[in-house]
């Protein structure tokens, strides 16, 4: 009995700085920004109780449009982001060995060596009106005269899927890694083509890393605020901006923590309807 009650203590205290943290870093701050969150300011220093900055964002086309316009394009990073690393996933995992397969992993991780801001002014650099893109389309003599790649949505997808490129690879890598060649073996000799063994193999097998990733690249893609603002100029309309703009523009902190809510509210509900789709669990996914 004292054996047990031994255990229990010492998974108590392994647990006790992760709950900790939990509590104070993550589930208090949203408690406390919820209840800012229902609060309008009738007078100074003076509030009360009411959904009126909820209202505000349905009120307001701005808002929602923004809103709406936010999700669609993480959602499109997400699929342009899985089309692109399955395919170098599945190259890593299944068709390379030793240190090939060392050193191709490590090209995916070579980017994430240096800060996000950094990247994003590299992608600047190169797609501005006199970067190297435009000066190298003009010396083929493919153009007349320079073009401006930047402040359009698609300079935005390419800054998301670049960013979230590794959040992608390492859950199918890790996933595909586990499939046993067996299997593809069998598929080829029951009469299946690549598609086929694709579709009947290794993407079910794979299913747990494909949602696993997707979920990782659309929870940063919708929450990224410097790629969007940066390549996007001020036209990028991000949601993320948005609440920026409230909480430290206008100081208006009751409607950025609305605001802040109703983005936790689009997350959680498009991840919950990706899980149905999938016919995926959450501990399935994560485990």
């Amino acid at each position: 009995m004292k054996l047990g009650n031994s255990s229990k203590l010492g998974l108590l205290l392994l647990m006790a700085p992760l709950l900790i943290w939990l509590f104070a870093l993550i589930l208090l701050p949203h408690v406390d920004m919820f209840f800012l969150s229902i609060r309008e300011k009738v007078a100074p220093r003076v509030y009360q109780t009411s959904m009126a900055n909820y209202m505000e964002f349905f009120n307001e086309p701005l808002y929602w449009n923004t809103f709406a316009r936010t999700a669609v394009m993480s959602i499109l990073t997400t699929a342009i982001t899985l089309l692109i690393a399955f395919p170098i996933s599945y190259y890593i995992a299944k068709m390379l060995k030793g240190r090939m397969k060392a050193f191709l992993f490590v090209l995916c991780l070579l980017p994430f060596w240096v800060s996000e801001l950094v990247r994003t002014f590299g992608w600047m650099i190169l797609l501005r009106e006199t970067g190297i893109v435009s000066s190298t389309l003009q010396w083929m003599g493919v153009v007349d005269g320079p073009i401006e790649f930047l402040y359009t949505d698609a300079t935005i997808l390419v800054g998301l899927v670049y960013s979230s490129m590794l959040f992608m690879v390492v859950p199918l890598v890790s996933t595909l890694e586990s499939l046993d060649d067996s299997y593809i073996e069998a598929g080829y000799d029951l009469g299946g083509n690549g598609f086929t063994v694709l579709r009947e193999v290794v993407i079910p097998h794979a299913m747990p890393g494909i949602v696993s990733g997707c979920i990782v690249v659309f929870m940063l893609s919708l929450g990224n605020y410097l790629t969007p603002v940066l390549l996007g100029g001020k036209d990028s309309l991000w949601f993320t901006e948005q609440i920026y703009a409230q909480f430290i523009t206008r100081f208006n902190w009751e409607q950025g923590a609305a605001f802040g809510f109703l983005l936790l509210i689009l997350s959680s509900l498009i991840v919950w309807a990706g899980l149905k789709l999938s016919r995926q669990t959450l501990s399935e996914t994560m485990g």
